[in-house]
């Protein structure tokens, strides 16, 4: 019988894709964790939504957002995770890949490979340099570069429709993306690291000027919420320059207005 597990653990032995074997054995697999997320994004998305899932990697939220019943638009530009994304979701028709960044304009950009860990590959060379000689990130190469097409977030929503949840998380290009949206949805979340803060600064400045204006975090891959309410982009914004550079990473979580009594409550 073919299912996602089983597609899953031909990957697993796939010697082409050995690079995304720690990936697959982290994000799959883990009836716990999945049911942690699926609760978790309820909050946001429900049955017959359009998620979008900017940054896919090799797909567990698109797993997460199926589960809860949305259509998926993923976008991801690393032939490596696409390969492994189309093996997945091979069939299910309401996940659409998109085969590109997401950035400010449309075009093409260099795309900074790390092969021995794909899922910090990222579109910022500023991101690059920031990693270099942190604490937390020693050993990590970005040993590669490919031309990769960019598609702009309004582009996707002209083509897809509006979401009701968007999931950015692109290795410190999150204020790139945003600056290629000019209209607030009714949620989204980017990730931010320690070793980037400027970049989540930019975001939380962009959101506000969209009309957003209740936020919350998550730190890692924790699927819980530090406040439990929303806050002010500027309460948010002098959490994250308080938090220890050991934090490393974590997701702001955005709502505009008509959203913010759904937030805690859905």
């Amino acid at each position: 019988m073919d299912t996602v597990g089983t597609r899953i653990a031909a990957l697993r032995n796939d010697p082409a894709l050995s690079l995304l074997r720690r990936s697959l054995d982290v994000y799959y697999g883990d009836p716990e964790r999945d049911a942690r997320m699926d609760a978790f994004y309820s909050r946001f998305v429900s049955s017959g939504d359009l998620v979008f899932d900017i940054g896919s990697h090799i797909g567990d939220h698109i797993g997460s957002f199926r589960r809860l019943g949305a259509r998926v638009v993923a976008v991801e530009p690393q032939p490596l995770c696409l390969r492994a994304l189309r093996a997945i979701y091979a069939g299910d028709d309401r996940v659409t890949l998109v085969e590109a960044a997401c950035g400010a304009v449309a075009g093409s950009v260099r795309f900074h490979v790390n092969s021995a860990n794909p899922t910090v590959s990222t579109a910022s060379p500023h991101f690059v340099r920031a990693a270099q000689g942190a604490g937390g990130w020693e050993g990590q190469v970005w040993d590669a570069e490919i031309e990769v097409p960019v598609v702009t977030f309004d582009a996707l929503v002209k083509r897809y429709g509006v979401p009701a949840f968007a999931k950015i998380d692109v290795e410190g290009f999150e204020d790139a993306v945003l600056a290629g949206l000019s209209r607030p949805l009714p949620a989204l979340s980017f990730e931010f690291t320690t070793i980037a803060r400027p970049v989540a600064q930019r975001c939380l400045d962009r959101l506000t000027a969209l009309g957003f204006d209740g936020f919350d975090v998550a730190l890692g891959d924790d699927k819980s919420m530090t406040f439990q309410r929303w806050m002010s982009a500027a309460d948010v914004a002098a959490h994250l320059r308080t938090l220890p550079h050991e934090a490393n990473s974590g997701d702001v979580y955005c709502v505009s207005a008509s959203e913010q009594g759904q937030g805690f409550g859905r």
